[in-house]
């Protein structure tokens, strides 16, 4: 079979089976990272927030730059092997055992194996990204990439959503009540108090991330070249050497690369941190923070719907540009809003409680805020995909998308390792997190200028068929 073709009898099965390593993969970075587990990890196992954000900003840190270093080297391996579902196993053995034992992070244990889990699962997961986006450029022609990664993205997103509904509904318990968001007793007799409610996410991310990878694995058609795996890992790093001497002469590339490198900083910190600040500035318990997730995931799905037609009509660029704008104004809006005002205290806000969920208006201005970086980042992420995509062959795919992971990890330590530093350094989490804005203002700029689009005719000649 050749590598550049999906037979049309396996099309569209084996495209909805890609589509759903998205929905397995998601739940980890949403219930795991962003919003139950990260969030405790700051204000409850952690005694003092403002030490737990920094001691999460290291650990994003780390994990990090073992992820820019080696992505290069396994998006090369991929096409030399041109096995891609073998990587993906062996990464997921890795990103499940290491989620399993988060369960074990109970208030007052030590930081280390939680840190630990969540670098081994971080780059477990990124890895095998890389195998899987360099599958794409094969599976559909180039007009309906953008539209394919954004649909992948939204569905990534509501695996993610439903994911925390079950958290909210079933697991979670609020600790003043004991009781679920609707009432229940939290099955398995789960404890808030013990941090049960958020130590259950690694669990429940690993199950599902076993359950839902399966389909790739049977229906998503994979080759190999035969090539015994030393000779593979050889003949990978050689071609990778050649594919960054050859950057040179594909300057649209480059500079869309760099300009990822940039921006991907800025929204990599804003999802790792975002709402570990809001936990620490509000308050906010897995409840809060779940329903938080909820809203944001909800309008992210309708948000990809649209970017993938625009993508279609206005390319990749103009999606990311306006994406990426959007993210600038709401990260400045989040960073600007505190107990009783927001906009950096321009707009004065009354500190009264009316009580429930987001009860003061400060944190109703900042979920508003919230609310546009959950319309955005999404399409800021699927449309860079799409570009990269349309600028590459299917041969060369997995060297391209390894420094596509690259120009995500390269100077990815930077955002958050920026966010701990200020942060320690001033005592103040809002100071940390306005470095994220400098990132996202400065790979925006940088986009402006790379051409588009950012292809080599010679080289982008891909022949595989449409979506049914």
């Amino acid at each position: 079979m050749s590598d550049s073709v999906l037979p049309n009898s396996n099309k569209t099965r084996g495209i909805i089976s890609w589509m759903f390593f998205d929905w397995a993969a998601q739940p980890f970075f949403t219930v795991v990272l962003t919003f139950i587990f990260g969030p405790y990890f700051v204000s409850r196992l952690v005694a003092d927030p403002t030490a737990g954000q920094a001691a999460w900003g290291y650990t994003v840190t780390i994990s990090g730059i073992a992820i820019a270093l080696l992505s290069p080297v396994m998006g090369a391996i991929a096409d030399a092997s041109g096995s891609r579902k073998k990587w993906i196993g062996f990464f997921a053995v890795i990103k499940i055992s290491s989620l399993m034992f988060l369960w074990f992070a109970a208030p007052g244990a030590a930081l280390w194996l939680p840190m630990l889990c969540i670098i081994l699962a971080t780059i477990a997961a990124e890895f095998s990204i890389v195998f899987n986006d360099s599958m794409l450029p094969r599976l559909v022609n180039k007009t309906e990439v953008g539209r394919l990664s954004n649909s992948a993205w939204g569905l990534g997103y509501a695996g993610g959503l439903v994911a925390l509904f079950i958290v909210l509904l079933l697991l979670a318990g609020n600790p003043a009540t004991g009781k679920t968001l609707i009432g229940l007793t939290p099955l398995f007799g789960l404890d808030a108090s013990a941090g049960e409610d958020a130590r259950i996410t690694g669990p429940l991310a690993a199950l599902w991330y076993f359950i839902f990878l399966i389909p790739l694995f049977l229906f998503t058609p994979d080759t190999s070249t035969g090539l015994p795996f030393n000779t593979a890992i050889k003949h990978g790093l050689s071609e990778l050497k050649q594919t960054l001497l050859e950057l040179k002469d594909r300057a649209p590339v480059l500079k869309f690369l760099a300009a990822r490198m940039l921006y991907q900083d800025g929204i990599n910190g804003l999802l790792a941190l975002g709402g570990t600040f809001a936990a620490g500035m509000f308050g906010w318990k897995t409840v809060e923070m779940g329903v938080y997730g909820i809203l944001l995931l909800v309008i992210a799905i309708f948000g990809c719907y649209f970017a993938g037609k625009l993508d279609v009509r206005m390319g990749p660029k103009k999606v990311v540009s306006v994406s990426l704008v959007c993210l600038i104004i709401a990260t400045l809006g989040i960073v600007s809003t505190g107990p009783g005002y927001t906009l950096f205290g321009l707009l004065q806000l009354s500190q009264a409680d009316s009580g429930g969920l987001f009860g003061t208006a400060a944190e109703k201005a900042y979920v508003l805020f919230g609310l546009l970086i959950g319309l955005v980042f999404g399409p800021a992420q699927a449309s860079s995909r799409s570009y990269l995509a349309r600028s590459v062959s299917v041969e060369e795919a997995g060297r391209y998308f390894g420094l596509y992971a690259f120009a995500g990890r390269a100077t990815s330590f930077f955002a958050p390792l920026s966010v701990a530093t200020l942060t320690v350094l001033t005592d103040s989490a809002r100071i940390g997190m306005c470095a994220l804005i400098v990132f996202l203002v400065a790979g925006f700029a940088l986009l402006l200028i790379a051409p588009y689009p950012a292809v080599d005719n010679a080289k982008a000649s891909l022949s595989p068929v449409n979506i049914e």
